[in-house]
């Protein structure tokens, strides 16, 4: 049986930005980043990840939606898996999320921006490690994962701290 030799995770090289174009939310982007390298580091699965964060008004969700998905209209995540190898302990992708729409579903669902921000970018981590939503099954399955990780999240970082004073 061929061995594979995987560097542990502090050995591989990773890289996480956040694309802050959007003007709805005043928001401490430090913050976001250190919450969601807290839940890549969570993931035993991954080893390294090389992942992009845009955070978008609703015309610029618009377009992509449209131009990528042939959807018409805003949506609150986006997620494009840039990975070539199936079953690779590597994430590589472009996570797209708009702050319109979580304000919008925050107050539909009485929580908090914050809140919502924080689970479209576990929602958009949980389908580049394999997950998906397109029938009920699975969606439950993909809910429950995404609700466990937003109450550790939650319990371990203020999100109402993703405000920026004055927001």
């Amino acid at each position: 049986m061929p061995t594979r030799n995987i560097a542990a995770k502090s050995d591989v090289k990773s890289s996480l930005s956040i694309r802050n174009r959007q003007k709805v939310c005043d928001l401490d982007s430090r913050l976001l980043r250190r919450i969601i390298q807290h839940a890549l580091d969570s993931i035993e699965s991954i080893d390294s990840h090389e992942l992009c964060f845009h955070l978008v008004d609703a015309p610029e969700m618009a377009r992509v939606n449209h131009q990528y998905l042939n959807h018409e209209g805003s949506t609150d995540v986006i997620t494009f898996d840039h990975q070539e190898e199936a079953d690779s302990d590597h994430l590589y992708g472009e996570i797209f999320i708009c702050l319109a729409d979580a304000v919008k579903q925050a107050r539909q669902f009485r929580t908090s921006w914050q809140s919502e921000l924080t689970r479209y970018a576990v929602h958009g981590i949980l389908h580049l490690c394999g997950y998906d939503d397109l029938n009920d099954a699975d969606r439950k399955e993909m809910k429950q994962v995404e609700n466990r990780f937003l109450r550790k999240l939650s319990a371990e970082f203020n999100l109402s701290g993703l405000a920026c004073k004055g927001s």
